[in-house]
């Protein structure tokens, strides 16, 4: 990202129904998401840094590790790393609470752009937030993400819910 907006654009996006989820998985053998079952803070600090840094990502970045274990240990989250060749390569966070499913986080490193692989990551993630038990599965985007993040989530069969706009806050200048 070259010039920083002046305005915050911030996209809220839902799903009500598991009808509503267009998937779109790859099948090749080199391309697996599997559940960190105790996210370490190291690796989650490698996946929050490698995904969010060219996208401004820094909210993660202020806590603690001590803070971020807890985070990370809270009931109802879920994080799932996408493995190509073995080697990571984005993640998925999901967030369990009030009878909805939060699409925390999510995204690749930039090495694995353009390969098809963020709708198989995200195609994953609501998969599995349909099966933690949700009536509703939401994230948010904004005009800081990567460019094709918006149209990947209507793709796959979300709607926007909701567009605030703001002055853009300093911490992303």
């Amino acid at each position: 990202m070259d010039k920083t907006p002046e305005t915050l654009v911030t996209t809220y996006l839902e799903m009500t129904a598991p009808a509503q989820f267009r998937p779109a998985f790859s099948n090749a053998p080199a391309v697996q998401v599997y559940r960190a079952k105790m996210p370490d803070v190291t690796l989650y600090r490698t996946l929050y840094h490698g995904v969010g840094e060219a996208w401004r990502w820094r909210d993660r970045l202020l806590l603690s590790d001590s803070e971020l274990a807890a985070a990370l240990a809270e009931p109802g989250r879920e994080v799932h790393v996408l493995y190509v060749d073995s080697a990571p390569a984005g993640y998925v966070e999901l967030v369990l609470a009030d009878n909805a499913v939060e699409i925390a986080y999510f995204g690749l490193f930039p090495a694995y752009l353009g390969r098809g692989l963020g709708k198989h990551l995200l195609s994953c993630g609501i998969e599995r937030a349909w099966a933690m038990g949700g009536e509703r599965v939401w994230l948010h985007t904004c005009n800081l993400d990567a460019p094709h993040a918006l149209a990947n989530y209507i793709k796959r069969g979300f709607t926007v819910h909701y567009v605030d706009e703001k002055p853009m806050p300093e911490r992303y200048r």
